[in-house]
């Protein structure tokens, strides 16, 4: 069963190498869907809704797994060079100060109005109402797990890394 592991983990890692980009948005597509699909589970759905499975799965193989591509690209240009706890420190407050505010409200838009499919209104609505505990909430969890990316993961594996947890979040 290790060597199979093992295998796959090899064979992951040499596509992550030849087709970060693609690797990074199929590995994030697949995670939010297992994720999605667990959580319907776990919140009594007798007959898995495949279509909110498919949109959360694109959401996750067209704008997560792509933007953490280019996101920590982005934060390796411009700490390029720099390591210790205080570039960690500063990339962790950058990430959360720019890009998780963005995301949550994002995601926010997105699941309402593509996946539940209600009107703008309404969304617009749910979204002034619970985006500011949404992101506070988020800012009590995600920086743990920025340093923790930042700190120990290398950069080809910060994607696969956050979306796993993300998936788990």
């Amino acid at each position: 069963m290790a060597e199979i592991v093992n295998e796959a983990w090899q064979k992951y890692l040499k596509q992550l190498q030849l087709h970060p980009l693609r690797t990074k948005a199929i590995t994030a597509g697949l995670l939010v869907g297992c994720s999605d699909a667990i959580a319907q589970k776990i919140s009594g759905v007798k007959k898995l809704q495949l279509r909110r499975l498919f949109l959360m799965m694109l959401y996750g193989f067209a704008y997560s797994g792509p933007f953490g591509h280019f996101l920590h690209k982005l934060m390796d240009k411009i700490f390029k060079g720099k390591k210790g706890n205080d570039t960690v420190a500063k990339k962790v407050l950058l990430e959360q100060f720019t890009t998780s505010p963005w995301n949550n409200l994002f995601f926010m838009m997105y699941y309402g109005l593509v996946v539940e499919g209600r009107p703008w209104g309404l969304v617009k609505s749910k979204v002034r109402k619970d985006y500011p505990s949404v992101q506070l909430t988020a800012w009590k969890f995600w920086p743990i797990v920025g340093w923790v990316n930042y700190q120990y993961m290398p950069l080809q594996l910060r994607v696969l890394f956050h979306s796993f947890v993300a998936s788990c979040w």
